[in-house]
């Protein structure tokens, strides 16, 4: 079996970035979601792909969870957020937020394909997708099916994430897919009171991030304002988390501008 089968581009869409983590709770979702933000505050056309199929958060950080998803017969409709994001998530096709979805492996690679090949996202700067974590099914079929400009990875400062998050590093590498940099996201925490900053993980973490080998995009503290907030609407974010997103963004377009030719979508 071909590993790396003829991926496919979409001419409507100039980037697609992908963000992944190696495990779950390092706030890869809300990473991928202030990415987001911040393109689209930037001026940018952007999409937000939820291939987090079963754990899907996307509707609920962008605002939109009290709304259903829609198709034309031919294509799946995204639902578009107060900031012109469009979004499409299996959450905004069920009938409950917290009706669970249990499929096994192969269904979930096909929503993901349909999400893909079956979507109406007009013309987008931007379409970010945000994985589940690790390297499941769903990640395999999305590196295999879609011609990703780059993807970022997301983690925490702890020494034992960095073999972790190692492993879906070099599983995209495999899948001939350019790893633009890791964000190291609750590397300190901010007190909500006087704004001093503690370190949140002591860990060690120069040695893995020489172990990871990957530029380090942002280094984001733990928000209240952020990991409290029911949504993550940009003109509610404070300055600081809005500078943090800025962040990540001027950082991964620098890595993309660094690719060689061949390497870009």
């Amino acid at each position: 079996m071909d590993m790396v089968p003829e991926k496919k581009s979409n001419p409507s869409i100039k980037r697609v970035i992908g963000v992944a983590s190696g495990k779950g709770g390092v706030g890869k979702s809300t990473v991928a979601v202030l990415l987001a933000q911040s393109l689209a505050a930037r001026g940018m056309s952007v999409g937000m792909l939820d291939a987090d199929i079963t754990g899907p958060s996307l509707p609920r950080l962008l605002g939109v969870d009290s709304f259903r998803a829609e198709s034309d017969g031919n294509k799946l409709i995204p639902i578009v957020n107060e900031e012109g994001i469009k979004v499409l998530s299996i959450n905004l096709f069920n009938e409950r937020e917290d009706e669970p979805v249990i499929w096994r492996g192969p269904l979930l690679g096909k929503a993901i394909e349909q999400f893909w090949n079956d979507s109406d996202w007009g013309e987008l700067d931007y379409l970010i997708i945000d994985f589940p974590p690790g390297t499941s099914d769903i990640a395999l079929t999305a590196l295999q099916t879609i011609a990703f400009s780059g993807i970022v990875v997301v983690g925490t400062p702890q020494d034992y994430v960095s073999m972790i998050v190692n492993k879906s590093v070099r599983m995209a590498t495999m899948l001939k897919t350019p790893v633009l940099g890791i964000v190291e996201n609750m590397r300190t925490i901010v007190c909500p009171h006087c704004g001093k900053e503690t370190k949140l993980f002591d860990d060690g973490s120069e040695g893995g991030r020489a172990r990871i080998g990957l530029p380090v995009l942002a280094e984001l503290p733990w928000r209240s304002e952020v990991a409290q907030a029911k949504s993550l609407r940009w003109s509610k974010l404070s300055a600081e988390a809005k500078k943090d997103a800025d962040t990540i963004t001027s950082e991964m377009e620098l890595a993309l501008a660094s690719l060689k030719p061949a390497s870009s979508s």
